[in-house]
């Protein structure tokens, strides 16, 4: 069956992006292959994620610069889910993540938007348990 594999974030640089989503999100580094000169295929992921991970792409020309940071026209663009919302959130703020708001509860569970290193909005949510995924509530 198919299934999500990655999504690209542009980053400017390889090194302090993989320093960020590793050290202040929390994922693990996966793949950091130098390609040719300059490019590499660099791939992170929460831990145990069992099939979606991140590519992080460092941009090459002028019309990818212009993206980083905003690569969803000022919408959140990526939710990253957890088991344990306030854990994850008190890390995650002591790392230093710039979250906007203070976590807020919604009818599909804990959420609160906070900001990549570039700018680029994030959800961390905890689903309620009877929502174990989006969709449909079964």
């Amino acid at each position: 069956m198919p299934h999500l594999g990655l999504v690209t974030v542009v980053v400017r640089d390889y090194d302090e992006a993989i320093t960020f989503y590793v050290d202040a999100v929390g994922f693990e580094l996966l793949e950091d292959t130098r390609i040719d000169d300059g490019k590499r295929w660099v791939v992170v992921a929460p831990p145990g994620a069992r099939e979606a991970a991140v590519l992080l792409a460092r941009a090459a020309v002028s019309e990818q610069e212009a993206r980083v940071g905003d690569q969803t026209g000022g919408r959140v663009g990526w939710f990253l889910n957890t088991d344990a919302f306030d854990r994850d959130y008190e890390r995650m703020r002591a790392a230093g993540v710039a979250f906007e708001e203070a976590p807020r509860r919604e009818h599909y569970g804990t959420v609160a938007v906070f900001r990549d290193l570039y700018g680029n909005r994030w959800d961390l949510i905890q689903l309620n348990r009877n929502r174990r995924r989006w969709g449909r509530r079964r």
